[in-house]
Order: C-alpha cells, then structure tokens, then sequence
C-alpha cells in the first residue's frame, strides 16, 4: 500500500537527468561513465548483497525530503530488485561485464519504475509490453519486482505480527494457558493464534477509523463549499425516507399494527413477566430481623420446639405485612431457607402452598412431591396429592412418573399400578426403566404372573429387558419352587440372547430342590459341570437338601465322595445341611463332629443351624444344650419365619419342654404368623393327654 502512495505522482520515480540521456543499446561496453555507477558507492543494504548506489541515491533525490519513511521504502525495494535482477541478468548474459550488467540493470529499473506509474503503482496486472524488444527480459523483470513486493508485504506483516505477539493480552492469555497445564509446540501455535487475532482486530478499527474519518471529511467539504446541488440530491436518496402517519407492520400479509396486536402484546409482556420475573425486594429493617428469625428455624434442633406450628405462622404473617411479597420474594425466602435447613424447607414450602401471593402451581406441587418421594416419605406425598384435589389440579406426566417410581420402591402394587395405567392413559410409553420398576414391584410383593405378563408386553414391543430382572423372576420361582415358572423364564432368556450362567443354573438347581425332585435337581447340576461351570458350597447343598427331603443319604453321600474327588471342599452351607440332617435322624455325635468343622471354618454359622441345634437337642431330651440354642434363636426372633417357629416349637412339645414351647409360641403369634394346623393339633393333643394324666392322679371318692 505505501507503494502505490509513492507512485501517485510521477516525479517520485523519475530518474535523474543524466539517466535519459543514456543510449537506449546495451553494448559491451558502458553506455554511461562507469565511475559514476560505481557499486562501492553504494549504501549496504540490509540482507548485506552488493548494492547498486547510483539507483538508490537518484531514487532518494527524486523523493521529496520530507518524506523519509516512504524514501526508506523506496530505497529498500529498489535495493532488492536490483540484488534480485542482478542475478537473473547475469545469467542470462554471461559474456557481458560488470559495467555493462550495471547499465542494462538502470534501463530496467527505468522501464520498471515507468510501468508501475502508469498501472496506478501496483504490480498487478502490469501488461508485459515488450519495451526491450525481449519478451523474457521483460516477464523476468515483472516477476522479480512482484516478488520482491511480496517479500517486503510479507516482512512488514511479520513485524507488525511480533509487535503483537508481545501484547499485554496475549501475554495474559498465555500466562493462563500456562497456570491449566498448556506446554510447549501447543502453547507457541496458541499464542500465534492469538498474536494474528489481536492483529486483525486493530486492523479492523484502522479501517473504521479512517472511512470515519474520510466521511467526516467529505461531509466537511461539503458544508464548507456550499454543496447543495447533486450532492445533497444524492444523500437524501440515500438516507431513509420520512414517515408519514401511521406506521402499519405487516408480515406475509398479515397487518400487526391494530389494536388487536396490541393487546397481543400486552399478553405476551405479562407472560415474560411471570417466566424472567424481576428481582426481589429488598430486605432491610424489622423485616430484616424477622427474615432471620425464619432461617434461624428448627437450626441445631432438627425439627424441635422452634418449629411450632403457631410460632411459624406468627413469623411468617408478620412477615407478610412488612414485606407484601410476590412470588418472587416467596422463592428468595424458600431457597435460603432451604441452604440452612432442608427439612424446615419441606415443611415451610408445604405450608406456603396455600398462600395467595406465591401463586403456585403445579410445577410447585411437583418439586415438593419428587423431594418426599425420594426419602420414601408416601404419606407426605399423599398429602400434597389431596392438596392437589381440593384445587382441581390433576396430577401431570411428571408427578404421576415420579408416584411410580414411589409405589414400586415401596411395594405399593396396587398404587404404581394406578400411577402406571394413568401414564398410559395420558399416552406415555413406558420405557425400560418403567417396566423394570414395575416387574420389580410385583417380584417383591410374590405376584409373578402379571410380572411375567409384563415381560412377555416388552417382547411384543420390542424393549428388551435387563438380565437382572430375568434373574429375580428366576429366584422368585426357585424360592417357591415353582420349576415350571423357572423353566419359562429360562427359556424366555435363551430367546432373547442371554448365555448360560453359573447364577441361573444354581437357581434351576434350587426350584427342583424346593420343589422335592432331587433327580430334576441332579440333572440340572450334572448340566452345570457340562457347561464349565463348577458348583460352590451353596449349590452343592442345595442338591443335598433335595435328598434329604426324600432321605436318600446314599446317593448324597456319593455325591460329596465324588465332589471331593474333583477337588471341592465341603463350606458352612453343606455342613448345615449335612447337621440338620443328621439331626433329624438323632445322630448327635456326627452332627456336632459337623459342628467341629464349622468351627474350624472360622465364620459365623447361620440362624438355620441354631433352629436345627435347638429341635434336635429338645428332640433328643439334651435340656442345657436345647435351652442354650433356644436362648440365641429368642434373641434374633425377628428373623425367624414361620416353619422356624413351628419346628422349634413342635421340638420342644417332643422333648417334654412343654412351658418353653408354649412360650415360643406367644412369640410367633406377637409375630404376627398364625399356627397351622398341624402345630394346633399336636397342641390339643397335648392338652388332652395332660388333661388325662390329671384325672388320673385325681383321688378317688370311697
């Protein structure tokens, strides 16, 4: 660009006098005095090539003095076209001495500086008339002087570019990029990035600052010379025009400037209103005092005689009357309260639900039911629900999804099942998550055939349930020993691309072990080892339980020879089934060899093996060792089941401990578990043969 402003005017490139002069014919010799174009005149130039003094210093004398950075730029150029051409001409002309390369060099920089004036200064699209009668001579010299500018644009970029690399900001940016780990090649690109953008944004506010700069001197020139023909025509062509009477808006041929639109309008303000409410008030004074009365609740005490249900609405009234607060006032008050104490948080925004002026919604109710809900609190969020009703307000897809969720954690089956049949009426699709709750609901509450029938909906829709819930149907058949139902499941989860596992095979094992099929149960566990898999202790006792069910301890017995054979070692599991049995058959001295080995096991054997110890020493009328194992089963009744209480009990009345028997019995019944009618039947015979014996030892009358 400095170029072309030194080539506006055409004595800034002329030559001196003696230039034109010069013979037009390059001979061998020197066509001018070759001491006045001696090269060691020449200033050395920066890029140390030899210059050409004669050129540079009639360039310097053409330019005015007064401008020396474009003489600067002048002479740098002619410098390197001259080192550049210099090169190129001596090649070309090998035969031609020094002083005669220096005379065709002045004829060229003449022709060259010519052509530049004539093109407006530019290098661009200079026509390659062929002034030297040599076609390659010329393109040579446009090539050379074209490079040469590029190289000076170029150099002149690069140091603009490292002034800014050492910017202020980009020296921030790169301290930070340094403080979050950014090293080496990485950080250099970064900060060159960085350097350029910095660049071109000052260029960019050059260029504004001076077409500024220009229009206000233009318009300037304007008022001074009393333009107002042509000119002002033009600008107010180019200005907007005037507007006169109404403005009327139209979009695809609808007109919005009626009074329609206007209240269109004011809707539409009063909705942004409610959704980017204003600030809230400012809390200061008596206001204040009370503001930190409310959070100071229930702080350090939980939920204790701070909050009062009085003493809470006291404060809160009064605070209403100092404040007059609107929803906006409420929701400050609520969040700060609940950083300070969450479940005074719950209870106050339950209670702030009724007021006016927080204007809630349902949006409000949900928060506060999905809060309760994950803590399990059901008859909290059953509350909010009948708060809901008496306002008319029914319950949406998210209160309903998350009343699901809710009742299928807490194994409230007839409950999810409502909050689910209403998703599907307000036209919700289940989702994995949804009827794996579900399933997992009816699992739990032992309702396994609309569980199963659920499954078998995701197959027709094509949602593919988890191996996880294939596998607690699975347990919940082998816990009631309901092969079939186990037989299904295991099927369905072949079908659907489930492998055989060790864990499913071990349930198989026990659904025909609860179901007393010891040889289904065998061959199920034969199957197992065909598989890879190698039963632990738990299954292998298993199949032991199975046979004692049908008292085959010969086949039992082979079958703990052959484990042990391939390497197994009988766990606790085994060895309580194996006393329990033995127990049962009044072997005392094998079972507690047994419970020698347990022992050595070093960990703590189950509630089950104290129930065996406890029927088998009553069975067996061993009273210290029966009421000793009775002593640990009483503390931990909690986790006795029904056939528990019942053997214990039945062992007792067997062994004569009549009391204690009847003892345990009170505490099944505080249990809550009925006696079955095999217990109520042994007891009334006992009554009747104690009856007997009464009347027996009666004395006669004479």
């Amino acid at each position: 660009m400095y170029l072309r402003h030194l080539l506006r005017r055409r004595h800034h490139f002329l030559l001196l006098p003696y230039l034109t002069t010069t013979t037009t014919t390059v001979t061998t010799t020197a066509i001018v005095n070759p001491a006045f174009f001696s090269i060691s005149n020449l200033p050395k130039p920066y890029h140390s090539t030899p210059p050409l003094s004669t050129i540079s210093t009639a360039a310097t004398t053409a330019v005015e003095s007064d401008d020396d950075e474009d003489t600067a730029a002048m002479n740098e150029f002619l410098s390197r076209f001259v080192h550049s051409m210099r090169s190129k001409l001596t090649e070309a002309y090998p035969a031609c001495d020094k002083h005669t390369i220096d005379s065709m060099l002045i004829l060229v920089v003449d022709k060259l500086v010519a052509q530049m004036e004539n093109n407006g200064g530019s290098f661009e699209n200079i026509s390659a008339t062929d002034d030297f009668g040599n076609e390659d001579l010329t393109r040579t010299m446009l090539e050379v002087g074209n490079t040469v500018f590029q190289e000076m644009e170029s150099e002149k970029k690069k140091k603009k570019l490292n002034y800014y690399f050492q910017s202020e900001e980009v020296k921030a940016m790169v301290r930070f990029a340094r403080e979050i780990g950014v090293q080496g090649d990485m950080l250099r690109e970064m900060r060159v990035k960085w350097a350029k953008e910095e660049m071109e944004n000052a260029e960019f506010y050059a260029e504004l600052q001076e077409l500024k700069e220009k229009a206000e001197k233009t318009e300037r020139d304007d008022v001074e010379g009393g333009v107002e023909g042509e000119n002002a025509e033009n600008n107010q062509r180019e200005g907007l025009p005037k507007r006169k009477g109404k403005i009327n808006y139209k979009l695809y041929g609808l007109d919005l400037s009626g009074e329609k639109w206007r209240e269109v309008a004011e809707k539409v303000q009063a909705a942004e209103e409610v959704v980017w409410p204003s600030e809230a008030k400012a809390i200061t004074g008596k206001c204040k005092l009370v503001t930190e009365k409310i959070l100071g609740l229930g702080l350090g005490l939980g939920l204790g005689a701070d909050y009062e249900e009085g003493y809470v609405s006291e404060l809160l009234k009064e605070w209403m009357e100092l404040l007059q607060p609107s929803r906006v006032d409420w929701v400050a008050l609520l969040d700060n309260v609940k950083a300070r104490n969450y479940a005074v948080y719950l209870k106050m925004a339950e209670r702030v639900l009724d007021e006016p002026t927080f204007q809630s919604d349902i949006r409000d109710y949900s928060l506060l039911i999905d809060a309760h809900a994950k803590e399990n609190q059901t008859e909290d969020v059953e509350k909010l629900l009948k708060k809901m009703s008496e306002k008319g307000l029914i319950p949406d897809v998210i209160i309903l999804t998350t009343l699901f969720h809710l009742y299928s954690r807490t194994n409230k089956v007839d409950q999810a099942k409502e909050a689910y049949e209403a998703l599907r009426a307000q036209g919700f699709i289940p989702d994995t998550k949804m009827y794996n709750s579900i399933i997992m609901a009816y699992v739990n509450a032992g309702q396994l055939t609309p569980a199963e029938g659920l499954m078998r909906e995701m197959e027709v829709r094509g949602v593919k349930s988890s191996k996880d819930i294939y596998i607690s149907m699975l347990q919940a058949y082998a816990d009631r020993g309901d092969t079939d139902g186990a037989k299904r499941i295991v099927t369905t989860m072949q079908f659907s691309g489930f492998q055989p596992t060790a864990e499913y095979c071990a349930l198989l094992i026990q659904a025909y072990a609860r179901a007393r099929k010891p040889t289904d149960a065998r061959k199920n566990f034969d199957h197992m080892m065909e598989l890879g898999f190698k039963p632990d202790d738990k299954t292998t006792s298993m199949l032991i339980s199975a046979y004692e069910d049908r008292n085959e301890l010969d086949k039992a017995l082979d079958l703990l020879v052959q484990m042990e054979k391939d390497g197994f070692e009988p766990g606790i599991f085994t060895y309580c089934v194996l006393v329990d049995w033995l127990g049962k058959l009044q072997l005392i001295d094998e079972a507690e060899q047994m419970l020698t080995k347990i022992s050595q096991l070093g960990e703590a054997p189950p509630l089950k093996l104290q129930v065996s110890l406890c029927d088998m020493y009553a069975r067996a009328g061993a009273e210290k060792k029966a009421l000793q194992a009775l002593g640990v089963v009483e503390r931990k009744k909690d986790l006795l089941e029904q056939n528990d209480f019942e053997r214990i009990i039945l062992g007792l009345l067997h062994g004569g401990f009549e009391r204690d028997g009847r003892r345990i019995l009170k505490l099944m019944e505080d249990q809550g578990f009925t006696p079955s009618d095999s217990l109520s039947i042994k007891l009334m015979a006992t009554d009747s043969i104690k009856g007997i014996s009464m009347n027996n030892n009666r004395p006669r009358r004479r």
